[in-house]
């Protein structure tokens, strides 16, 4: 199993099904002329995310790709306060990952290949980018990107996750090892106007987790009980 995970790569790391070369995260690459990361970070880590933001943003909007930004910073877009302290997440379709690299690699930004198969990593101020391939365990689709939003992030326009879909793949994060309901509760107070939540019952399929999270939704009055119910 292992030779087979290591012919898929070639001599320059490559990740499989891309033609561009990205570098593995262990080798510490960073292209010639790119400027060192400490030079640029903002002391306030909230603002050094939507500055990586705004810098990726505008790269992908210039070069025409498809994208929408998901996850903390698309919260915050929506209208959310929560004080950004991790990363900056960017939903792109997996057949424009070549695309994609080329236009940040150009940039002078770090691109690499973590472990998990749905996602690219790269590194903007100093701060972690994901390009995320697949979102609540499905593939990021041209649909999925055609509903987000113009949104103004921190003065700069760029796509955003839709409402619906952003409250969706938080639910969908949801699992045995992982089931924080006091970080989504206030996302979903903020969103709770915005979100179609008889669409995100359906999608849940009665899953325990996101079904556990909707009906403390309900007993807390943030939502309405399902159409029929009382």
């Amino acid at each position: 199993m292992q030779q087979a995970d290591d012919a898929a790569r070639d001599e320059r790391g490559t990740v499989p099904g891309l033609h561009l070369a990205v570098r593995p995260a262990d080798e510490g690459y960073r292209p010639a002329g790119a400027e060192e990361p400490e030079t640029e970070l903002p002391h306030d880590r909230h603002q050094a995310i939507l500055e990586a933001t705004k810098q990726v943003g505008s790269l992908l909007k210039r070069h025409g790709h498809s994208f929408a930004v998901a996850g903390s910073v698309a919260v915050y877009a929506h209208g959310g306060t929560a004080n950004l302290q991790h990363d900056a997440d960017f939903c792109v379709r997996r057949e424009d990952a070549d695309a994609v690299v080329s236009a940040l690699s150009e940039a002078g930004l770090v691109v690499y290949e973590p472990p998990e198969d749905w996602l690219l990593k790269a590194k903007c101020l100093g701060q972690d980018i994901d390009l995320i391939f697949e979102l609540a365990h499905e593939p990021v689709t041209s649909e999925l990107l055609g509903r987000a939003e113009e949104l103004s992030v921190d003065s700069v326009r760029m796509p955003v996750l839709a409402p619906t879909d952003l409250m969706r793949s938080l639910l969908a994060s949801f699992s045995e090892h992982h089931c924080d309901f006091g970080a989504v509760l206030p996302i979903a107070r903020t969103l709770r106007e915005k979100v179609d939540w008889e669409r995100i019952r359906e999608d849940s399929h009665d899953a325990p987790m996101p079904a556990a999270f909707l009906y403390l939704l309900e007993r807390l009055q943030v939502i309405a009980p399902p159409r029929g119910t009382r």
